[in-house]
């Protein structure tokens, strides 16, 4: 009876997304982080990639979609091909091309840092994105801004913070420390056009495909300082020195990015705080007792 459930919604889905009707589906459930259901769906009309949730935010999926159609459509990067967006049953879904996992080409590393410095030269005339969208279940607030320093405070930190001081996950000390420190961000990063970003780029967001090269999924997309990307690919490790070589070689980072690596992840730091709780705690005020 389970699995019938399941082969029923499984078969609207395909129904939906391609207007074919097939009862000959074989799934099977796989890895795809601790929000969303996952599963492997492959039929007459091709394998796909299926998540859902029936207790998504208002759309979180379709949100998603177009965090990877933006990335896709810079030809930069490598992003899955999204199949469709909708809801059936009560369960949100998103329906994407399925990625075989492939052995790690020899270049990976080298090719990644290439193409993340690409996706970063694609630009806009202000800091944020024409919509909101989410970080995990996170709402992400993306109101434009004309300085990096006002979206950074305003756009990402204020939002975390208050939402951690309302949970009580926060001490009030804490919570005065960054008031303090929102008057000194300004001074501490230098000036540069916005980029393009992931948003939410760590090792378990990047999938090596069938081809050994590096495919990115599960976007938090905005225009943003492009170190952001960078010092978040250092938050949980796994990516190596050729990776950060490449990226240099091919845009150069100012003096002083890596100096700059924790301030940048006080943004994720709180998110994981809010999501996951008062573990990641230590590191956001290590990073502040410098500052304040």
């Amino acid at each position: 009876m389970f699995d019938e459930h399941f082969k029923s919604f499984f078969e609207k889905v395909i129904f939906q997304s391609t207007g074919v009707e097939t009862e000959d589906i074989d799934f099977s459930f796989v890895a795809g982080g601790c929000i969303n259901n996952t599963v492997k769906l492959s039929c007459k009309t091709g394998v796909f990639f299926l998540k859902w949730n029936e207790s998504a935010p208002a759309g979180m999926f379709e949100v998603e979609a177009k965090g990877l159609k933006l990335l896709q459509d810079t030809g930069a990067v490598r992003v899955p091909e999204i199949i469709n967006t909708g809801t059936i049953e009560r369960k949100d879904y998103l329906l994407l091309e399925f990625l075989e996992s492939g052995r790690r080409a020899t270049n990976y590393s080298e090719t990644l840092g290439r193409e993340l410095a690409a996706l970063h030269r694609h630009s806009s005339s202000y800091f944020g994105l024409n919509h909101d969208n989410y970080i995990g279940r996170l709402p992400q607030k993306n109101e434009s801004k004309q300085s990096w320093a006002n979206f950074f405070i305003e756009c990402r930190l204020k939002p975390q913070v208050g939402l951690a001081a309302y949970n009580g996950l926060i001490a009030n000390d804490t919570l005065l420390r960054f008031e303090a420190f929102y008057a000194k961000l300004p001074a501490l990063f230098p000036e540069e056009a916005s980029s393009l970003l992931h948003g939410d780029l760590w090792s378990g967001n990047v999938h090596t495909g069938p081809d050994g090269h590096a495919w990115l999924i599960d976007p938090a997309v905005y225009f943003g300082h492009r170190e952001m990307d960078l010092a978040f690919t250092q938050l949980f490790g796994g990516f190596d020195a050729s990776f950060y070589s490449a990226y240099h070689e091919s845009s150069p980072l100012p003096p002083g990015w890596k100096e700059r690596t924790d301030l940048c992840n006080l943004y994720p730091l709180m998110v994981h705080v809010n999501l996951f709780g008062t573990s990641y705690l230590p590191a956001v005020e290590r990073t502040l007792y410098r500052y304040i």
